[in-house]
């Protein structure tokens, strides 16, 4: 596994990784992370990668980590 990039957006770490032919966009924040495996062959140019951290994709990725803290929060309170 190669790094290709590594970067910090809105408090979110971004690493992406090239591995076995894809691509692993992974963002962590806080105590959870998300990982998109993408097939190197679906993005052609550093500019395609850079569509993960901006737009619609961008702000679900940030909507779903305030889900998911919510979700650990829930599950930590009921152990």
């Amino acid at each position: 596994m190669r790094i290709v990039r590594e970067l910090v957006k809105e408090g979110v770490r971004i690493s992406v990784f090239s591995w076995n032919n894809k691509y692993l966009i992974k963002f962590e924040l806080g105590m959870v992370e998300q990982t998109f495996k993408v097939n190197e062959m679906d993005v052609q140019t550093d500019k395609d990668i850079d569509l993960f951290f901006d737009g619609e994709f961008w702000e679900a990725v940030k909507k779903r980590f305030d889900e998911m803290h919510q979700m650990l929060r829930i599950q930590l309170e009921n152990i």
